[in-house]
């Protein structure tokens, strides 16, 4: 150990006693060690605090979403799911979010991700119940729906799903729950689902999937991920390659028109009759990106064809993004208009990514894990002691002006925002797992191995 290490602790406690005496400057203390004053909380992130961060998500949304359905006219809970038809009209019992929308699905995943990290069922149970509760709900909807043709049920979109929101997203968590040991009768919603994306979803000629909103013929960046994490889950399901081969001519295909190379990102909207197209780089439309990648990475077989370039991509879209994280370790609402509000979920979307991209191996650690731990540490200042998140953006169409983008609101109930918080919280666990950050010098820097040492400033040739 070479001297300046040694010295380097008394040093700094010298600063504290030589603070309360006289004016530090440079001829009296190692001004370089001075804390600064962050927005958020800087440096390696702390086990027990993301798990407390977990923790508190999981219990708020344990409280108010519950698994039960109601009679609509009479406001009576039915336990009996053979007897719906008794009911002419069924709601979901009262929640704070819907439990078959896109972002559930998202949710879902969380919950399951976050039992791997942590090691305590109670998210996987989460997802588990809810699932189990709809695949006993389905069949008996079905039966219901012949005697109540006119009747309204909360299951509409799952019976019959008419967008890939209704579809992608939440078969995707069912197939994963599912491969992870899910005892429940999901296979026909989860087929239902696929032929839904596979057969009945506008495409382009090309198979391009596409929607006629809000012009003929568009593309939604947001679309990559209503569907081809469910078809690259499906294809690992079933050991059927089709199902990649459409997952990764999405990705591909969505990408010769819509990523921006000398950006490394993604634009959210393509018109096809249009010439020129609005460029808004909207931070979760590329969230939605970059997360689909990574889902798709996961099961992929590496011999597929299309498998490295789907990697390159990859790479180059963390790149764009991780050249634009904020001071502060979020992302904005437009990634590249710093006047625009900085914004949870695709922050939380991105800090999972790039985690997940380390922990795979598709990208250096020493490169991108400190800006993980940055993102993270942001990320989960936006958690109130409720367990609720803060700043997501609301649900988002598409626009071809930025008031659209810059003024859309955020609020604690826009249901984007806690799938992604518990994706990320979870594998930036995992990442400390496999990982061997440490801070030096006031930075937080990755090693390839444990460093042992507790001074300030360390080489690592020793």
């Amino acid at each position: 150990m070479n001297k300046t290490k040694k010295l380097l602790p008394i040093l700094c406690l010298c600063c504290l006693a030589l603070s309360a005496q006289q004016k530090m400057n440079d001829a009296t203390a190692p001004l370089h060690l001075m804390q600064p004053q962050y927005d958020y909380p800087y440096g390696v992130p702390d086990k027990a605090k993301i798990n407390s961060v977990l923790s508190k998500v999981h219990a708020y949304l344990e409280s108010t979403t519950p698994t039960t359905i109601v009679d609509k006219n009479k406001g009576k809970e039915i336990t009996d799911f053979k007897n719906l038809e008794k009911a002419a009209n069924l709601t979901f019992g009262a929640a704070d979010f819907r439990l078959v929308s896109y972002e559930w699905g998202v949710t879902y995943a969380g919950m399951l991700l976050a039992t791997q990290a942590t090691k305590n069922p109670k998210y996987a149970n989460y997802t588990n119940n809810r699932i189990s509760f709809l695949a006993d709900l389905y069949p008996n909807l079905q039966k219901w729906e012949k005697k109540h043709p006119e009747g309204e049920h909360p299951m509409h979109a799952v019976l019959h799903p008419n967008a890939l929101d209704d579809a992608g997203a939440i078969c995707a968590a069912m197939l994963k729950a599912k491969r992870e040991g899910l005892d429940a009768p999901v296979d026909p919603m989860v087929n239902n689902f696929i032929d839904y994306i596979s057969n009945k979803q506008l495409r382009l000629l090309d198979g391009t999937l596409a929607r006629n909103r809000p012009m003929k013929n568009s593309l939604w960046l947001d679309d990559l991920f209503m569907s081809v994490p469910a078809l690259a889950q499906m294809g690992a399901y079933t050991n059927n390659n089709t199902y990649f081969d459409d997952a990764t001519q999405q990705v591909l295909q969505f990408a010769e028109r819509m990523f921006v190379p000398e950006k490394g990102l993604f634009m959210h909207a393509y018109i096809m009759d249009m010439e020129s197209h609005p460029t808004f780089y909207w931070g979760r439309a590329n969230g939605w990106a970059v997360m689909t990648m990574v889902e798709l990475l996961e099961v992929l077989p590496k011999e597929h064809k299309n498998y490295n370039k789907v990697l390159e991509l990859l790479r180059k879209h963390i790149s764009g993004l991780a050249k634009l994280q904020s001071a502060n370790g979020l992302w904005h609402q437009l990634l590249d208009k710093n006047d625009s509000y900085l914004e949870t979920s695709a922050s939380a979307i991105f800090t999972y990514a790039i985690a997940r991209a380390i922990n795979r191996g598709y990208i250096d650690a020493k490169a991108y894990g400190p800006a993980v731990c940055l993102a993270w540490n942001a990320v989960a200042e936006q958690v109130n002691e409720k367990g609720q998140v803060t700043g997501t953006c609301v649900g988002t169409g598409m626009g071809f002006d930025p008031a659209f983008y810059y003024y859309r609101p955020v609020n604690v109930y826009a249901a984007h925002g806690y799938g992604p918080v518990l994706l990320a919280g979870a594998e930036v666990l995992l990442l400390l797992q496999n990982a061997h950050p440490k801070m030096n010098d006031s930075a937080v820097q990755f090693y390839d191995k444990p460093v042992k040492t507790t001074a300030p400033i360390f080489s690592v040739d020793e």
